[in-house]
C-alpha cells in the first residue's frame, strides 16, 4: 500500500493499473482542504495554480522516473539520496519524509476527530473525539498491511460512491456568479496544498518496477495518471465554490480562519441535509483512506531506519511513536488541520518530491557521470527552472509563516 492508501500488487502491471496508481496516490484528504486554502483567490485562479503544479509534479515524477532506472530494484527514497548526494542527502531525506507523515497524520487525526464529534454531537466532546478514532483505527493499522488492504477497499469503494453521489446531489446548487469572482494576487496561497495534492512520486520506484522497467509505459503512466487528478480537482472546485460563497457568514474565508475543511460550510448554504450528509461521509472516507496509507508508509519507513523488528511488542511501540505524538498536537491545536496540511505541502512535498529529486538528478548526470535509458529532456536549463520554481514556492510560504507567528 501505498502512502495515499493504494493498494499495490506484485504481479506485472498494465498501463491502466499504473495509471490508476498514481491517479489514486494523489487524491486524497489534501482534496478536502483545496478549495478552502484557494477560496481567497477565488474559482479562475485556483485552476491555473492547479494546472501549474500539476505540471511540476509531473516533471519532478519523470525526474523519479530517471533515477529509479539507474537504481533498479529495491529503490527508496532516502537510498535514491544516500547514492546520489552522500550521507547528507540521506539525512536530508530522512528529516524530510518524517516531518512530511507527521505533518500528514496531525492532519487527518485532527480532520477525523472533527468528523466524529459531529457525528455524535452533543455526545461526544471535541477532546475525546481524536482519541475515540485513534482507538478505533489505529488497531487495524498495528495488525498489518494485509488487514488494511481489505478494510481499505471498502473505504475506497466508500470514497468513490460518495462523491459520485454528492456530486449528482450538489450540482443543482452551483450558482455560477460564484465561480465569477477572481483574485490573482491571493491565487498563489494555494501553492503548498496544491503540491501536497499532486504528490505520489513516492510510488515511482515501485510503479518502475510493477512496468518491468518500460520506459515508455511508465511515462505515460505517470503523465496520465497526474492529470486525472488535475480534473477531479477541477470539478471539486467548481462544486464546491459554486455553492459556498468566499466572503460572508459562514462562507470559505470563515472556514479557513477557523480551520475548517471544505465540506463543513455546505451546511449553510444548502437546505437539503443529505447532500451535506454525502459530503460528510465523502470527508471521512477520503481522510480515512489518506490516513491508513500514511501511517502504513510511516510504520515502514521507522521499523527499517529505527531497526526494529515487527513482532508484537516491536509493532506496539511504533504505533506509540506514530499515534501519541499526532495525537498530543491534535489537543493542543485542535484547529490545526489546514495548518499542518499547508506545511505538508509547503514545506514536506516542496523540498522532498521537488527540490530533492532535482537536486539527485543533477548530482547522478554531472557530478557523478550516471548514466539512464530514460533523460528527462530540458538538460541543466530545465532543472534550474525547476528549483527556482520550489525556491519561489518555498519564499511564499516562509512569508506566510512569519507572518502568521507575527499575528
Amino acid at each position: 500500500m501505498n502512502s495515499k492508501g493504494v493498494i499495490l500488487t506484485q504481479n506485472s502491471g498494465s498501463t491502466f493499473r499504473g495509471i490508476l496508481l498514481v491517479s489514486g496516490t494523489s487524491i486524497g484528504g489534501g482534496m478536502l482542504a483545496l478549495p478552502v486554502l484557494t477560496s481567497l483567490g477565488d474559482f479562475l485562479p485556483s485552476l491555473a495554480v492547479y494546472f501549474f503544479c500539476w505540471l511540476f509534479m509531473a516533471c519532478t515524477g519523470l525526474l523519479f522516473l530517471e533515477i529509479s532506472l539507474w537504481m533498479h530494484k529495491d529503490a527508496n527514497i532516502v537510498s535514491m539520496s544516500e547514492r546520489t548526494l552522500g550521507s547528507c542527502g540521506k539525512t536530508f531525506a530522512w528529516i524530510l519524509y518524517l516531518f512530511l507523515f507527521y505533518s500528514l497524520s496531525i492532519a487527518y487525526i485532527v480532520g477525523c476527530g472533527d468528523l466524529v464529534s459531529q457525528l455524535f454531537k452533543n455526545q461526544i466532546s471535541d477532546w475525546i473525539a481524536p482519541f475515540l478514532f485513534v482507538l478505533c483505527f489505529a488497531p487495524i493499522v498495528f495488525i498489518g498491511t494485509r488487514f488494511v488492504s481489505k478494510i481499505n477497499v471498502v473505504f475506497m469503494i466508500g470514497l468513490a460512491v460518495s462523491f459520485f453521489t454528492f456530486l449528482i446531489l450538489g450540482s443543482g446548487f452551483v450558482k455560477k456568479e460564484l465561480l465569477l469572482d477572481h483574485n490573482w494576487s491571493k491565487s498563489l496561497l494555494a501553492l503548498p496544498i496544491a503540491f501536497t495534492s499532486f504528490a505520489y512520486q513516492g510510488i515511482i520506484p515501485t510503479l518502475v518496477s510493477d512496468m518491468n522497467y518500460d520506459v515508455k509505459r511508465t511515462r505515460k503512466a505517470i503523465l496520465i495518471g497526474s492529470f486525472i487528478p488535475l480534473i477531479t480537482y477541477t470539478v471539486w472546485q467548481w462544486l464546491i465554490q459554486g455553492i459556498v460563497p468566499t466572503e460572508g457568514p459562514g462562507g470559505l474565508a470563515e472556514a479557513l480562519a477557523n480551520g475548517n475543511n471544505a465540506v463543513q460550510p455546505l451546511k449553510n448554504f444548502i437546505n437539503t441535509p443529505l447532500v451535506y450528509i454525502v459530503g460528510q461521509y465523502f470527508a471521512f472516507f477520503a481522510l480515512v483512506t489518506s490516513f491508513f496509507g500514511v501511517t502504513l508508509g510511516l510504520m515502514d519507513f521507522l521499523a527499517d531506519g529505527l531497526k526494529i523488528k515487527k513482532t508484537v511488542s516491536g509493532k506496539f511501540l511504533l504505533c506509540l511513536i506514530i499515534f501519541i505524538p499526532p495525537l498530543l498536537i491534535s489537543y493542543t491545536y485542535p484547529h490545526i488541520f489546514l495548518t499542518a496540511l499547508d506545511y505538508a505541502g509547503g514545506y514536506g512535498c516542496a523540498l522532498l518530491l521537488g527540490l530533492l529529486p532535482v537536486l539527485m538528478v543533477w548530482s547522478a548526470r554531472y557530478r557523478l557521470g550516471m548514466k539512464s535509458p530514460y533523460t528527462f529532456p530540458g538538460g541543466k536549463a530545465a532543472l534550474l527552472f525547476l528549483a527556482a520554481f520550489v525556491i519561489f514556492e518555498i519564499v511564499l510560504e516562509l512569508r506566510k509563516t512569519i507572518g502568521h507567528f507575527q499575528g
